[in-house]
C-alpha cells in the first residue's frame, strides 16, 4: 500500500493508494484544511486513523512506500511549505510510518511524474503536433500559484527537474499588456508572470480592465473572485469577466510558449493545474494556442509542439505514488543484490 499526499498552504489531500500494473488505485482519500493543523504529523496521525480499516484488509497491511507533493522547495530530507507554519520532514515520517521508503516531492515534480500514468480521458489535447519521441517535456500548471517544469528522458523513463519558473519576470508583447505592467508596477516592486497567470490574477486582470465594473464577491471578507469571475465570463453575462478570461489565457499561452522554448520541448507541453480545466471553453477559442507560437523566428516550430491539457484532479497524487513505489522498487533489487 503506498501513501500519498498532495500538501499546499490552503489543502493537503491524502490517500491510500495500490498498483495494478501501470496504474494506480485510491483506496481510501481524505482531504483537510492545511491552515487548521500545526504540524503535518496530526495531519498524518488523523488520517492513518481514518484509513485503518482499509489499510488492515490490503494484502500487505502496512504503508510499503509514501510518496508526498508539497508545494515548496524540497532540500534534502525536508520542506518548508510556502504560506505555512509547519514543514514536513522525512526522518519524522519514517518513524510515524514504519517505513524508510519516504519521498518528498515539489508538487510540480509530483504533477511531472503522474503524466506516465494517465489515461487517455485524463488529457484534452490543444494540439496535436508532432510529438518527438523521447523528446524533453514541459509542465506548466497554474492555480493558487503558477508552477513550472521540465521532464528530460534519460534511457528508460522520464526524470522531472523541478523550478520556480513562475517567478520569473512577466514580459509584456502588446499595448495592452505594457499598460497592465505599468498598472502593476503602481502596486508591486516586482511583477512576475505568477503575480497574473494563477488564482489571484483573476481579480487583478479584472480591475485593469475596467475598475469601475464590481461583482459581489469582489468586496466580501475573505471571498475569492475568481470563481464568479469565471462564471459570468463563461457564460456571458459580463463583458469584463469574458474580457478578462481572454487575456489571462492569451498570458497563460505565452508564459507556456516561452517555457517550451527553454526547454525545446519536443515531446510536448502538459498544461495541468486547478485553473485550465475549469476555463475549458475559453483554452480551446485558439488564444492560449496563438499567443503560445508567437515567438520570434520559432512560430512555425512551436506549431507543431504537441499541447494537453491535464483534467485529472488527482494527477499529483498519483505522481507521488508512482514515485514513490519506483524509488521503492530500486531499493527493493539493490538489497536483492
Amino acid at each position: 500500500m503506498i501513501l500519498a499526499g498532495d500538501i499546499g498552504g490552503t489543502k493537503s489531500n491524502l490517500a491510500l493508494m495500490e498498483k495494478k500494473g501501470d496504474r494506480f488505485r485510491v483506496v481510501f482519500l481524505h482531504r483537510y484544511p492545511s491552515h487548521e493543523y500545526m504540524r503535518f504529523e496530526d495531519i498524518i496521525e488523523d488520517f492513518l486513523g481514518r484509513g485503518r480499516d482499509f489499510l488492515s484488509a490490503s494484502a500487505p497491511g502496512t504503508i510499503q512506500a509514501a510518496g508526498f507533493g508539497v508545494a515548496g522547495p524540497v532540500i534534502g530530507r525536508g520542506v518548508r511549505i510556502t504560506n505555512l507554519a509547519w514543514g514536513i520532514d522525512a526522518d519524522a515520517l519514517e518513524r510515524q510510518l514504519g517505513t524508510r521508503h519516504i519521498v518528498l516531492l515539489n508538487d510540480l515534480e509530483a504533477t511531472g511524474y503522474s503524466l506516465a500514468c494517465l489515461a487517455p480521458e485524463d488529457l484534452c489535447t490543444l494540439n496535436e503536433g508532432s510529438p518527438a519521441p523521447q523528446g524533453t517535456q514541459a509542465l506548466i500548471a497554474a492555480g493558487t500559484g503558477l508552477g513550472e517544469a521540465m521532464l528530460m528522458w534519460n534511457g528508460s523513463r522520464y526524470i522531472v527537474a523541478p523550478s520556480e519558473g513562475g517567478h520569473t519576470d512577466f514580459a509584456p508583447r502588446t499595448e495592452k499588456e505594457i499598460g497592465l505592467l505599468r498598472y502593476l508596477k503602481t502596486m508591486y516592486n516586482f511583477v512576475s508572470f505568477e503575480l497574473i497567470v494563477s488564482g489571484r490574477g483573476f481579480l487583478t486582470l479584472h480591475e485593469f480592465l475596467n475598475k469601475s465594473v464590481r461583482h459581489p464577491s469582489f468586496d466580501e471578507p475573505g471571498a475569492d473572485p475568481a470563481p464568479e469571475i469565471t462564471r459570468l465570463g463563461l457564460e456571458g453575462s459580463c463583458r469584463v469577466c469574458g474580457e478578462t478570461l481572454d487575456l489571462f489565457v492569451t498570458l497563460y499561452g505565452a508564459e507556456a510558449g516561452n517555457l517550451a522554448l527553454k526547454a525545446l520541448a519536443r515531446g510536448g507541453v502538459f498544461v495541468a493545474g486547478g485553473i485550465a480545466p475549469k476555463i475549458l471553453p475559453k483554452m480551446q477559442n485558439g488564444k492560449f494556442f496563438s499567443a503560445f507560437c508567437e515567438k520570434e523566428k520559432f512560430q512555425e516550430l512551436l506549431s507543431h509542439f504537441p499541447i494537453h491539457i491535464v483534467l485529472n484532479e488527482e494527477a499529483p497524487l498519483l505522481g507521488a505514488a508512482a514515485e514513490a513505489a519506483a524509488r521503492e522498487l530500486v531499493a527493493a533489487n539493490a538489497g536483492a543484490r
